[in-house]
């Protein structure tokens, strides 16, 4: 009887930490009010002293964004989408993981687990959920539909905020395991790109039972010695092809000119208070992440119509601040700092590669092959860049179909 007694609580309690719990998001409006109200009580620093974006985000783009968010924006409409979608928190290794799950109405769906990257949310996956789901609506077959689950990775969103160390893409890869076989998919396939694509990749090295397959946007494929060459700043090696050599050259740029906030962020996370404290500076330094997504972004606040509209780039920035994840989602560059991210991982599984043309490089296919050694897909987009299933969520999708068809 002791032993019964003894053992029941701990029972109970793995249970309860393993339930899935429904949620839903529901923003006071006084929040909203206060956002505004900080928006409008920014301190403006003077314009930039040249007539491009060397210097970083234009002051007239910031100002376009500010006027916009404060006066037109309405946070409610994301919320509706969001809340219009089945919506759950586990705990897996200690912390609270937020997730999205739509189940397709067509029978024999793959299972698959979509990770967004930095500076990011589900939001930015939001759009692929139907045409995976249901893709006879959207221009494919039944034999394609996918159940999909899209997680806030820790630190971010409506997930929980670590309080030790340790969270990194190899924690983050051996949870999502736990997550997809707690809603009971015993095989299953796993998308991503950016910080996304990092964790794949260090799910195709663990490697886990049921893992069928990754497929990536921003494929870790560089040789640890052309990588290095590139970040020390050194000319292009000798002998490389013209899309290996277009890919150092972009790489390079990246590493020189356009990583910034990952250096800060890697190495100094904390000290970003003032990102967590005003709304425009949160605003500016999501919008610096590469120099391709810059000028589309810029554009849409000039009026033109791009892949993203004005609300999406909003909604993006808006959740962020409202959960004030801004420095817990920092920290992830902390974690992984001097790890390589554009790098080959050694993933043995199969791998389906999809390269748009805007991404920071476009993976070029023979050091795909040479990094991937089961590599199943490989396409190169005529549009499209970093945010890709943002972007260009209908080309998106029919790469993530092709990509995995052959694993089905």
């Amino acid at each position: 009887m002791s032993q019964t007694t003894g053992t029941q609580p701990t029972t109970e309690h793995a249970a309860e930490k393993s339930a899935l719990r429904p949620f839903h998001v529901n923003v006071p409006e006084t929040e909203l009010t206060e956002l505004r109200r900080r928006v409008n009580a920014t301190k403006w620093p003077d314009r930039e002293t040249v007539a491009d974006a060397t210097q970083g985000v234009q002051l007239a783009t910031i100002q376009a964004l500010a006027r916009y968010w404060a006066t037109e924006y309405d946070w409610r409409k994301i919320e509706a989408q969001l809340n219009g979608y089945p919506q759950f928190i586990t705990e897996i290794d200690g912390l609270d993981i937020h997730f999205i799950h739509v189940r397709s109405k067509h029978e024999n769906a793959l299972p698959l687990i979509v990770t967004h990257g930095w500076p990011g949310s589900i939001i930015e996956q939001m759009k692929i959920i139907d045409p995976l789901t249901d893709p006879t609506v959207h221009g494919g077959k039944a034999s394609d539909a996918f159940d999909v689950v899209i997680p806030s990775m820790p630190g971010y969103g409506y997930s929980g905020k670590p309080t030790t160390t340790g969270w990194g893409p190899d924690r983050i890869a051996r949870a999502w395991d736990v997550l997809m076989k707690r809603l009971g998919y015993t095989r299953y396939v796993a998308q991503g790109g950016d910080w996304g694509a990092v964790v794949v990749d260090a799910m195709g090295v663990q490697a886990p039972s049921g893992l069928l397959g990754i497929h990536s946007n921003m494929p870790g494929i560089f040789p640890n010695e052309i990588d290095a060459a590139a970040f020390s700043g050194a000319p292009a090696p000798a002998g490389l092809s013209a899309d290996e050599k277009l890919a150092y050259e972009r790489l390079q740029f990246v590493y020189q000119k356009g990583i910034a906030y990952g250096f800060q962020m890697g190495l100094r996370p904390q000290t970003l208070y003032g990102i967590a404290d005003s709304p425009v500076g949160l605003a500016a330094y999501f919008l610096d992440h590469d120099a391709r997504s810059y000028e589309l972004i810029s554009r849409v606040f000039q009026g033109q119509t791009e892949g993203l509209t004005r609300d999406d780039i909003l909604d993006n920035i808006t959740i962020t601040w409202l959960t004030n994840t801004a420095l817990s989602g920092a920290r992830l560059y902390w974690e992984y700092w001097g790890k390589g991210y554009f790098n080959a991982k050694g993933v043995q599984i199969p791998v389906a590669v999809s390269v748009f043309p805007d991404e920071l490089y476009p993976a070029p296919r023979s050091w795909a092959e040479q990094a991937y050694p089961k590599l199943i897909h490989f396409n190169k987009l005529p549009k499209g860049g970093h945010f890709a299933a943002w972007e260009q969520p209908k080309l998106f999708s029919e790469e993530v179909r092709a990509g995995f068809r052959s694993l089905r």
